[in-house]
């Protein structure tokens, strides 16, 4: 699972021999019968750059990162959900293949109560542990008492109730965690390395709003974004196996954005990403950032992937998107 230890085991290269080995020796027979077209590439500028891509199925970025191994023999971290490394091959597998995991707050409450009281907190005790956390303050009901009340190692980190509240823990937690994700980022771009992201954070056929995560770590590295639209993944892909069904995908490269573009929107820039207190003063900055990439990659979609009129996803809801 995702703990403090994890990050300490993940290993980023700029030629990741296993994503070559899966492009060569599996994806490249298991396409036989998919076209995959990547619009734009002559707009690719010299890396690393952050590609931001919509999130149509499980499996979307894989033709995208096949078609860059063919093409340029170009190679990207991409930012991955906590549940993926619940499985100890799958986290084996995720690990080995150049991925950043993202340890949201919904992740941390989700799975302590899991390793707690070995069930979800239903939607209302999860609006009452979220605020605990967001207030730095023990989980008022109709949060378990026990989450409040019993010691124990927090993912990684001991949790002592004599010495602070379940608020404050998951706070530190989630801090510690922000900061190793942010620094394998910095590494990442250090040694050349691109980035990909999925900004709207859950999958989603129609796009939705984004989430501040990307804007902040654009500011932060002083990044390009590179908008990219991505069509046709879900019929190749439509569950969970990751064999592909004959189909024809689209990638569309949008023009980058490169960090002058958000000068005027976002003049601060962001010095710690994912510190709480840097958030709420910079929350409407980087919302304005994210929201111009969403719109950005609305263009590069053919209309059924477009923005509904509420701007909402119609994926996974409930705590079962974290867990």
């Amino acid at each position: 699972m995702l703990n403090l230890d994890l990050y300490d085991k993940i290993r980023l290269s700029l030629r990741p021999i296993s994503q070559r080995l899966i492009a060569e020796l599996f994806l490249r027979f298991d396409y036989r019968h998919v076209k995959i077209d990547v619009e734009g590439f002559d707009r690719l500028p010299e890396g690393p750059v952050i590609y931001a891509m919509n999130h149509t199925d499980n499996f979307n970025y894989w033709p995208f990162q096949y078609a860059m191994h063919r093409a340029r023999r170009r190679y990207m971290a991409a930012w991955v959900k906590g549940k993926n490394y619940e499985h100890p091959l799958v986290s084996r597998f995720m690990r080995a293949t150049n991925n950043i995991p993202l340890a949201s707050r919904g992740y941390l409450i989700t799975r302590d109560c899991l390793d707690t009281l070995s069930r979800r907190p239903t939607d209302a005790e999860y609006r009452a542990l979220r605020t605990a956390v967001e207030t730095h303050q023990p989980a008022e009901s109709p949060a378990p008492s026990e989450l409040n009340t019993r010691a124990r190692d927090m993912l990684g980190r001991p949790f002592d109730p004599t010495r602070e509240s379940y608020g404050e823990a998951m706070s530190e937690l989630f801090r510690e965690l922000m900061r190793r994700f942010v620094a394998l980022n910095r590494h990442s771009f250090e040694i050349g390395l691109d980035l990909l992201v999925f900004p709207q954070g859950t999958r989603s056929i129609r796009l939705s709003r984004g989430h501040i995560g990307l804007a902040q770590m654009a500011l932060h590295l002083g990044a390009t974004i590179v908008p990219v639209g991505c069509s046709g993944s879900d019929h190749v892909y439509p569950g969970r196996s990751f064999r592909a069904s004959p189909g024809h995908i689209t990638y569309r490269i949008g023009e980058p954005l490169p960090p002058e573009t958000w000068a005027t929107l976002a003049p601060e820039g962001c010095d710690a990403p994912f510190d709480p207190d840097v958030e709420a003063r910079g929350r409407d900055a980087y919302q304005a950032v994210v929201d111009r990439v969403m719109e950005r990659i609305n263009t590069l979609v053919d209309e059924p992937y477009r923005f509904n009129e509420d701007h909402e996803s119609d994926g996974t809801r409930g705590t079962a998107r974290f867990v």
